[in-house]
C-alpha cells in the first residue's frame, strides 16, 4: 500500500482528544471542549441510533419501563476509519481515551484501524488508552486530560496523568432492577427472580475493566449507604475530588447520594449526569453509580472542577 504523506498546514502544537460515547458527558460539554465524538449504537424497537446525537436516553428509559428492550454494538471500523483518516490528513496529533476492552470491542477496533491507518500516514500521531473505564468514571479520566489540555500541558504529560486517572479510577454502582443485568448475562435467571423477590439490591463495581458484583444488600437505602461507606474505605482526600455521580434517569437519588457524601465526607464538588443510552441498555432505568479516585492525584491541576 502506498504511504501518502501528511498535508503540510496540520496544527501539531494541539491535542484532539477523541472520546466514544460511552463516557456519558453531557453533548454540550463535548461541543463546548470541540472533542471528537464516536459515539456507540442503540438498537431500539428495530431502529439503529447514534448514541448521543441520534437518541436521548430518557427515550431508551421510558421504552425499557414499556417492556422495549433495547440492544448496542460497538463502534465500527468504518467510524474510526473516517475519524483517524481526517485528523491523520491534517497532521493533528489525537488522542482517544476508550471505554473499557473488557465490556466493548471498541478499543480493539480502534486499535486496529489506527495500524491501517499509519500504513497510509506513517506520520500520524494517535495514542488510543484502554482506559479500563466506563460511564462517568471515563468522563471523569476524560475531563481531566482536557482540562491539562486547555492549560497548555504536552501530550506525554496528558498522557501520563490519564494513565494514572484509569488506574486509579474507582466505580461503584447498583441497579434498581436484577432483570435487566440478567438480559446482559451478568447474574443467573435464578438470581434476578429471587433478587426480586427479596427486594435485593447487587452492589457492584469494576475492576481491571471488568464488571464484578461486590455484595447483595436488601433494599435501596442500605445499598445507597453502603455505596457511600465504601467511598470512605477506598477514596482518599474525598472533600477535594471531583466526584462522579451518574444515574438512569433517576435524579432525585442521584442528588440523595450526594447529600450523603457531603455529610459524611465534606464533598463539595460533583459532576452529576445521566447515564447514557448503550450503558443504560444494559443497567436499566433507576442505576445509581458513583465515581472517584482512590489515590490522590499528583498534578498541578485543580481537581474539582
Amino acid at each position: 500500500m502506498n504511504r501518502k504523506k501528511i498535508e503540510s498546514g496540520g496544527n501539531m502544537s494541539t491535542l484532539k482528544i477523541i472520546v466514544d460515547s460511552a463516557c456519558d458527558l453531557p453533548h454540550s460539554y463535548i461541543t463546548e471542549h470541540n472533542l471528537e465524538l464516536v459515539p456507540l449504537t442503540v438498537h431500539l424497537n428495530d431502529e439503529e441510533y447514534k448514541d448521543i446525537v441520534g437518541i436521548q436516553a430518557k427515550k431508551v428509559y421510558d421504552e425499557m419501563r414499556n417492556g422495549s428492550v433495547p440492544k448496542t454494538s460497538q463502534a465500527s471500523i468504518n467510524q474510526f476509519s473516517e475519524v483517524f483518516t481526517k485528523y491523520a490528513q491534517e497532521g493533528q496529533a489525537c488522542l482517544y481515551l476508550a471505554f473499557s476492552s473488557e465490556l466493548s470491542g471498541t478499543y480493539q477496533t480502534a486499535c486496529m484501524v489506527r495500524e491501517q491507518v499509519l500504513e497510509d500516514y506513517p506520520e500520524f500521531d494517535l495514542t488510543i488508552i484502554d482506559t479500563k473505564a466506563a460511564s462517568l468514571g471515563l468522563g471523569l479520566i476524560v475531563n481531566h486530560a482536557v482540562k491539562l489540555m486547555e492549560s497548555g500541558a504536552t501530550k506525554e504529560t496528558i498522557i501520563e496523568e490519564a494513565k494514572f486517572y484509569c488506574e486509579h479510577m474507582q466505580h461503584l454502582f447498583t441497579v434498581d432492577n436484577l432483570e435487566y443485568l440478567r438480559r446482559g448475562g451478568r447474574v443467573s435467571n435464578v438470581s434476578a427472580f429471587v433478587g426480586g423477590l427479596l427486594n435485593i439490591k447487587p452492589l457492584l463495581h469494576v475492576e481491571d475493566g471488568k464488571l464484578i458484583p461486590l455484595e447483595k444488600i436488601r433494599g435501596r437505602k442500605k445499598v445507597l449507604k453502603r455505596i457511600v461507606d465504601l467511598m470512605g474505605e477506598r477514596g482518599e482526600d474525598l472533600s477535594n475530588q471531583l466526584i462522579g455521580i451518574s444515574h438512569a434517569d433517576d435524579e432525585d437519588t442521584a442528588l440523595q447520594i450526594k447529600e450523603m457524601m457531603e455529610e459524611q465526607y465534606g464533598c463539595k464538588h460533583f459532576f452529576i449526569n445521566m447515564i447514557g443510552s448503550v450503558i443504560g441498555a444494559h443497567t436499566g432505568p433507576g442505576a445509581i453509580a458513583v465515581f472517584f479516585l482512590d489515590k490522590k492525584a499528583n498534578s498541578d491541576i485543580d481537581l474539582t472542577k
